[in-house]
C-alpha cells in the first residue's frame, strides 16, 4: 500500500530484462502492482491496458530513448500528467538535465539503491495525488496556470504564464523547457528571498538535495544562459555561498 491507496500501479520501461525483473520483484514485495515494457511499442500497449500511477523510464534504450518517450508522454493530452521517474547513468549529467527538461518529475542514477527508488516513487505519487484531489490547494504558484496570472514582469523580462515562454525587451518570445519554466516561476514567486538547494529540490522533485546532486545547479546554469548578460558574473540569479540562490528583481504580477 502507498499513502493509503491499496492499488498503486507502476509501469517499468527498461530494455534490460534482468534489471526490469529485479525491480518489479522488489516493488511487488512492497505491495505495488507492476507492469513491464521492454521498448517503446510495449510501453504504449501497456498504457492502453492500464493507466499507471507512475512510470519508471530508462533513458538509454535502443530505437527510442527515454528522453524521446518522456517528451511524447508530456505532449500527449491523455498521459501528460503521469508522474515519470527517469533512470540515468550515474556519470551522465547531460542525461539528467535532458530528462528533467523534457518533463520528468525525478531521476535516479544507476546503480541505485532500491529503497531510494521506492522513496522517490512514493514521493511523486503522493504529490500527483495531492494535485488531483486538491486542485485548488497545493502551492500558490499553481494559480499562475489557472488564468489568474497572465504574465510575471521582472526587470527587462516578462514570463508568459499561458504560453510558458520568456519575452525579452524587444518582445521576442524565447521557449522554455517544462523544467525551466517551473523553476523560473518558483524563483519569481519567491524573488528577493534566499532559496536553499534543498528548497529548490523539494519544489522540483519532492526531496532534499544529496551531496552529489547537481540538477539544481544545472537548471540555474541554463536559466543564466537565457537571462544574464555575463553568466560568469550574474546580476540577477546570484549564488550565495553555503546558503543557496537569490533571484533579485523588481517583480510585477499581471492578470
Amino acid at each position: 500500500m502507498t499513502d493509503g491507496h491499496p492499488d498503486t500501479h507502476v509501469l517499468v520501461v527498461d530494455d534490460d530484462d534482468a534489471i526490469r525483473d529485479l525491480l518489479c520483484d522488489f516493488l511487488q514485495d512492497n505491495q505495488l502492482i507492476t507492469h513491464q515494457a521492454a521498448n517503446h511499442a510495449q510501453m504504449w500497449q501497456a498504457l492502453e491496458r492500464q493507466l499507471p500511477d507512475v512510470i519508471i523510464l530508462d533513458i538509454n534504450m535502443p530505437q527510442r530513448s527515454g528522453i524521446e518517450l518522456c517528451r511524447e508522454l508530456r505532449e500527449s493530452p491523455k498521459y501528460r500528467l503521469l508522474p515519470i521517474i527517469m533512470l540515468t547513468a550515474r556519470t551522465s549529467s547531460l542525461d539528467t538535465i535532458m530528462g528533467l527538461e523534457t518533463g520528468a518529475d525525478d531521476y535516479v542514477a544507476k546503480p541505485f539503491e532500491p529503497l531510494e527508488l521506492l522513496s522517490r516513487i512514493r514521493s511523486v505519487i503522493r504529490r500527483a495525488r495531492m494535485h488531483a484531489e486538491n486542485p485548488g490547494k497545493a502551492h500558490h504558484e499553481e494559480s499562475a496556470d489557472s488564468g489568474i496570472l497572465r504574465f510575471i514582469e521582472f526587470n527587462e523580462w516578462k514570463l508568459d504564464i499561458h504560453n510558458r515562454t520568456l519575452i525579452d525587451q524587444s518582445n521576442t518570445s524565447i521557449p522554455l523547457s517544462n523544467a525551466e519554466f517551473k523553476f523560473l516561476r518558483f524563483m519569481l514567486l519567491h524573488a528577493n528571498r534566499t532559496l536553499s538547494r534543498d528548497q529548490l529540490m523539494e519544489e522540483m522533485h519532492g526531496r532534499e538535495a544529496g551531496p552529489f546532486d547537481r540538477s539544481i545547479d544545472l537548471q540555474i546554469s541554463r536559466l543564466r544562459q537565457k537571462l544574464e548578460v555575463d553568466t560568469k558574473s550574474p546580476s540577477m540569479i546570484k549564488t550565495l555561498r553555503n546558503e543557496g540562490y537569490l533571484l533579485t528583481a523588481d517583480v510585477r504580477y499581471l492578470k
